[in-house]
């Protein structure tokens, strides 16, 4: 239910342990990521359709298209598409080069 698509991958100037990833996310009507973290910050861009933020410890945030969020690193949190059409965001992650873009949570 939920397409992630890498679309850059780039070294951060300065930083060799370091790199951004620009990925456009396409969430199916109900779909979820489940909960995970990432090493490293995403900021993302809701583009269509609305998402529901779960971030644990805080009460669950809704973002519509045109609105954006930050997930912070290791923050164990959950995005749900709860709208009735396809939800498409723009994240772009900068995260420890070559680490996995999601860590599933326990």
């Amino acid at each position: 239910g939920v397409k992630a698509t890498p679309l850059l991958r780039a070294a951060l100037t300065g930083d060799a342990a370091r790199e951004a990833v620009v990925a456009n996310v396409v969430f199916a009507p109900g779909a979820t990521t489940g909960r995970h973290s990432h090493p490293g910050d995403e900021y993302a861009t809701v583009l269509e359709g609305e998402l529901e933020l779960r971030i644990d410890g805080q009460p669950p945030r809704r973002v519509r298209a045109g609105e954006a969020y930050h997930n912070a690193r290791g923050v164990i949190h959950e995005t749900l598409n709860v709208g009735s059409v396809p939800a498409r965001a723009a994240s772009t992650f900068i995260i420890d080069k070559n680490a996995a873009l999601v860590i599933p949570a326990p």
